[in-house]
């Protein structure tokens, strides 16, 4: 076997030869993922190509032709291979009117689903045509809820009693881990002989989900050291983290953002082909009582979509999109208007860390205009939140429109989708 100065030099010359590296893990000298230890990351990833090829029996020439460096994605892949390329496209601008978004703003979004991005261009367009949609974020806090062992329900309420009096002293440990996290609270729940702590944080312009493990497993050992509690996970599942939860409809996770907009009559009828009355009834009874009879906690036509579509397309944590789909939609008709809003509990996203460092989700944020830290520290991704919401709200409007018209098969049947 190479050893650890012939390592070393492959590494720093990429000299390394893929097809023999290829033949060392086929033989049995290597592992897929040593060979991260003996090559640069992008003749690493051929050499793992290679492998797959020949034992797979598959031609992967078009998952081998991608656009970032290799070595730029080593913090968000292991066992690189290639890339995968979605379509990505562009629906608006919609007008924003938000306190972080205020402007027009494009919305890339990154489907297979054909009419997608035409159904959200849609609904962009008519809210622009009506002024824009006003969103606000009313609430942030990335969560993490370990769960500790008791003897039982009277020591279970003293270690509650003791953090409830001691948040401080957890904030400072939490908060010694982390530039940017701030601890914004910590909500005891006592079930028998266990006790779940929800942390909440502020993480500015992150995501901030690892940010939020590491902070909280600081605090844990402040909790283990001066209660009878013993940690038994880090992530008790109270969090909740890329599971549909009630808890993160009522209590919010990541960003609790909401958007709105009053259409014209006239508007309505030239954008949409249907009238706010027939709107209003085809929301009530499809996501409303359709939603609530299914026992959904997800009372909307297709906000997963867009979100979706802008995580893929950004960079964000794409498992989040089951809380960005707790959304509620909501729809009256006025004398001479429409009024419409979509409220989403538990959007989690962040402009900096993670995906958004990539080269094609990276450019993305800067075509809203997001890209990296704000200035205040969160302001770009409340202004994110803000934009994704206006554009779940032009989703619903248009796919809500289409069903109240009548028009959801024939659009379909007229994009040869």
């Amino acid at each position: 076997m190479t050893d650890d100065s012939d390592a070393g030099d492959a590494r720093a010359d990429g000299g390394a030869d893929p097809e023999a590296l290829a033949d060392r893990v086929t033989d049995g000298d290597l592992r897929l993922y040593e060979l991260d230890d003996h090559a640069d990351a992008e003749t690493a990833a051929t050499a793992r190509r290679l492998v797959v090829e020949r034992e797979a029996g598959v031609d992967l020439s078009a998952t081998g032709d991608y656009a970032f460096a290799a070595e730029s994605a080593e913090s968000n892949i292991e066992n690189l291979v290639g890339g995968t390329q979605l379509p990505v496209g562009v629906a608006g601008p919609v007008a924003v009117r938000g306190e972080a978004a205020d402007g027009d703003f494009y919305l890339p979004i990154a489907t297979t689903e054909g009419a997608l991005v035409a159904s959200v261009n849609r609904g962009c367009s008519a809210i622009s045509a009506a002024g824009g949609a006003t969103a606000r974020v009313t609430k942030r806090g990335m969560t993490r809820a370990p769960v500790f062992r008791v003897d039982g329900v009277a020591e279970g309420a003293e270690v509650a009693e003791w953090v409830e009096d001691n948040e401080e002293r957890l904030a400072e440990a939490a908060e010694s881990t982390t530039s940017h996290g701030r601890l914004q609270s910590v909500t005891p729940y006592l079930v028998g002989d266990s006790v779940f702590l929800r942390f909440s944080y502020d993480t500015g312009d992150a995501n901030g989900m690892n940010m939020a493990t590491i902070a909280t497993r600081a605090a844990a050992e402040i909790v283990e050291d001066e209660t009878p509690a013993s940690l038994v996970a880090l992530s008790g599942n109270l969090c909740v983290d890329k599971k549909p939860a009630a808890i993160n409809a009522v209590e919010g996770r990541g960003h609790t953002v909401t958007a709105d907009v009053t259409i014209p009559r006239e508007v309505v009828e030239e954008r949409f082909g249907t009238t706010p009355e027939a709107i209003e009834e085809a929301n009530t009874r499809k996501n409303l009582i359709g939603s609530a009879k299914a026992g959904s906690l997800g009372f909307n036509a297709q906000a997963a979509n867009v979100v979706a579509g802008v995580f893929i397309a950004t960079g964000q944590d794409e498992a989040h999109v089951v809380e960005g789909s707790n959304c509620i939609t909501t729809v009256e008709a006025r004398e001479d208007e429409l009024y419409a809003s979509v409220n989403l509990a538990s959007l989690q996203v962040g402009t900096v860390g993670g995906g958004t460092d990539l080269a094609t989700q990276s450019e993305m944020l800067d075509v809203i205009g997001v890209g990296g830290g704000g200035d205040p520290v969160g302001s770009n991704a409340d202004a994110l939140a803000e934009v994704i919401a206006a554009g779940a709200l032009a989703g619903e409007l248009s796919l809500v429109s289409a069903l109240a018209s009548r028009h959801l098969s024939s659009a379909h049947e007229e994009l040869g989708r």
